[in-house]
């Protein structure tokens, strides 16, 4: 297992570790629905050091961008971020991700899911026909997200960029916590606003920076935060996990990811994409509530009233914030309208549940 650069803060914090994507990794610290609650109503943080991230650069970077990925990126800006996808041959995804643009048509920055870093490398490499240059900074990277709607004003005096008014999907680079060089960012996974920062590891910068987030936040009662949480954070946004909502085998117009997908320009599998588009896709990625009482599970098979399989749940938890079990999971399109009535097969049982819109938290 590899470790990040805060291992020994987490296991020091008496973390619950577990291996995740290779990576020992906190689950939870203190519990998950009072990390949740840490999150929802003050701040919280997260080490997500064990993403992959990228740097492509020169002239036929954004070229190579636009190739394989479904979003436009030409219509970023230095400074602004976008929630892309990188499609298979298929029209399934090989992962989804963010991209950055650090100097327009020059310099990007992609980030990836920890488990695909090797995956979307070789992916993309196998399209850079044209030179684009390529870089894999995934190893020498911390990324730390901080959380919660006390998260700006509790760390604006750790920076002279303005981060209290920083807008979703946009950043700045500048000097955090005496560090130099370090990207601020708006993009958070949580819904719960916050930053996070991305920075080189180098000359005791881990250390620096995270002792100065955790004395800035004491007052607003700031807390370390684990991966269990992050799920159901996400989960109550209705945002894609992907290996659970979203795979090689899923497209994104089912995942409802069509906002991400641009057929204004040439990607993978922008045909068979737009075949789909075109004649009307087979099932559908859809948030429900139980009705019944069970918490659904990914995987477990969702039923029609007759007890004929629909479907299957790819999220599921009990929500925290509602206190009430949500999931998502694809139907057939017949039964992604809301209100629909669909059943949870739990074991012997079929649990109601019915379609909601998500985000689950309005």
């Amino acid at each position: 297992m590899k470790n990040t650069p805060f291992t020994h803060k987490h296991i020091a914090l008496g973390a619950k570790m577990a291996s995740f994507a290779g990576y020992n990794m906190p689950i939870s610290y203190t519990g998950i629905n009072d990390e949740h609650a840490a999150v929802r109503n003050s701040v919280g943080v997260f080490d997500v050091s064990h993403m992959g991230e990228f740097i492509l650069k020169g002239e036929n970077a954004l070229d190579l961008i636009q190739r394989v990925t479904t979003n436009d990126a030409s219509k970023l800006t230095a400074g602004k971020a976008q929630y892309s996808s990188l499609p298979n041959e298929e029209g399934g995804i090989v992962d989804d991700l963010l991209v950055y643009c650090i100097e327009e048509n020059k310099v990007y920055m992609l980030v990836v899911n920890a488990s695909n870093i090797e995956k979307d490398w070789n992916w993309i490499s196998r399209f850079n026909t044209k030179g684009a240059e390529m870089h894999d900074i995934s190893d020498k990277t911390c990324l730390l997200a901080i959380q919660g709607p006390n998260t700006t004003s509790a760390l604006q005096s750790l920076t002279d960029k303005d981060i209290v008014n920083l807008k979703y999907y946009t950043f700045v680079k500048g000097t955090f916590a005496g560090v130099e060089n370090v990207l601020i960012s708006a993009t958070g996974y949580t819904g719960a606003g916050g930053i996070e920062i991305y920075f080189e590891d180098k000359d005791g910068a881990a250390d620096k920076i995270w002792d100065a987030i955790f004395a800035a936040g004491a007052s607003k009662g700031i807390k370390p935060i684990g991966l269990g949480a992050r799920d159901t954070l996400r989960l109550e946004m209705g945002f894609c996990l992907y290996g659970n909502d979203i795979d090689d085998r899923t497209s994104p117009l089912e995942a409802g990811l069509g906002w991400i997908t641009k057929f204004t320009k040439d990607f993978t599998a922008r045909p068979i994409m737009e075949k789909l588009k075109a004649e009307g896709i087979q099932q559908k990625l859809v948030g429900f509530e139980m009705i019944d009482k069970g918490i659904p599970r990914h995987d477990y098979e969702i039923k029609d009233a007759a007890g004929n399989t629909i479907g299957r749940v790819t999220s599921g938890t009990q929500s925290p914030s509602l206190q009430k079990a949500i999931g998502l999971g694809y139907v057939k399109t017949a039964f992604a309208t809301l209100d629909s009535e669909i059943y949870i097969a739990v074991r012997d049982k079929l649990l109601k549940a019915k379609v909601v819109k998500v985000p689950f938290l309005g």
